[in-house]
């Protein structure tokens, strides 16, 4: 019989009307039944209180007076959660009824994996669903620019990503950690850096994950769908504060993680990007230097964080180098894991 341990969906909401509603359905809806919702919601003004009333008989709901980033709410929920695990969830994802199952199962497999993702398919933002399924996210990855980027994001799904799999990390917005993990690598407290804000921070935590020694599973059978709102391609049309903070989180993550041997393994690439981001911001994004100020601002903060990280760190440079290639890395599961977790999916099926 599969393991029911506590699992604590944590959500953050900021002017998130249009999804929350059937957000909280398709979670209340999971044949996992051992259970707890908690939302924090960022000082909505456009009706999203209202909705939440609706559903504060069955979840835990905060409110707090201003909009302090989904960093800071994100771990304001999981400092409230008891679960074994804590699954992070943006509003605009619809998860399919085994999805939690699905994760758990995988998870349970190896005490050193420490998050577990499944597979994420796109929907526009009124929950129409292609007429051929378009993948959003399979796990995470980071090339040698140091871009990180969503592993089948935007293919056609057509059965490539039906394998578990070990991948780099996870797009917090469905991914599930475990509280041993979470407690492992927080920092002064804090899981999500709230330096970050917005943007990047689910990134952060997967490269410290990876210096700390966890790994990350990719689940082919957790199933959902997101709204994606940011891709690469479309910067222009995103708000200039979100830009910001993706050029500052890009250079903090780096100071936090990078080792000299992986800068030095791909400094051109590296370099070469820097260069990029820096003269957009000069020519164009003008409003993206304040990321540079705070940098500069909080450097003696964030080098103190760098130390720690660094000291504490449990794998060597050749490890980690590995995972930053051009193409997706993923490593194969063994045959035992595979044929364990596969049987566990056909027994699911065959209960529901």
């Amino acid at each position: 019989m599969a393991r029911q341990d506590l699992v604590t969906v944590t959500i953050v909401t900021y002017n998130s009307g249009r999804f929350i509603k059937r957000c909280l359905e398709s979670i209340l809806a999971q044949r996992y039944p051992n259970k707890e919702i908690v939302v924090i919601d960022n000082a909505s003004t456009d009706g999203t209180i209202d909705i939440l009333e609706q559903f504060e008989d069955r979840c835990r709901v905060y409110y707090n007076e201003e909009n302090i980033g989904f960093a800071s709410a994100q771990n304001q929920a999981i400092g409230l959660s008891t679960g074994d695990w804590v699954l992070t969830l943006n509003p605009d994802v619809l998860l399919l009824p085994n999805f939690i199952q699905a994760l758990v199962d995988a998870g349970n497999f190896d005490p050193k994996i420490g998050t577990v993702c499944g597979k994420l398919l796109t929907m526009t933002s009124h929950f129409e669903i292609p007429e051929r399924p378009v993948v959003d996210s399979t796990g995470i990855y980071f090339n040698p620019m140091l871009r990180h980027l969503d592993r089948g994001s935007q293919e056609v799904d057509n059965g490539e990503y039906l394998q578990y799999e070990f991948v780099f990390g996870a797009t917090a917005a469905a991914a599930l950690y475990r509280r041993s993990m979470i407690d492992d690598i927080s920092l002064d407290g804090e899981f999500f850096d709230s330096d970050f804000f917005v943007y990047r921070e689910d990134a952060d935590v997967a490269w410290r994950a990876q210096l700390m020694g966890w790994k990350c599973l990719y689940a082919p059978y957790a199933r959902g769908y997101h709204v994606r709102k940011v891709l690469p391609g479309n910067r222009r049309a995103l708000p200039p504060e979100i830009n910001m903070h993706s050029v500052k989180n890009r250079f903090l993550m780096r100071i936090k993680n990078i080792s000299p041997d992986l800068y030095w393994r791909n400094w051109l690439s590296i370099t070469a990007r820097d260069l990029m981001v820096f003269a957009w911001c000069l020519v164009w994004e003008h409003s993206s230097l304040k990321a540079f100020w705070f940098l500069a601002a909080n450097a003696r903060r964030i080098f103190a964080k760098r130390r720690l990280i660094q000291s504490t760190r449990r794998v060597d440079g050749g490890y980690m180098a590995h995972w930053f290639q051009y193409k997706p890395v993923a490593i194969q599961t063994s045959r035992k894991m595979a044929r364990m977790l596969s049987r566990q999916e056909a027994a699911a099926k065959i209960k529901t």
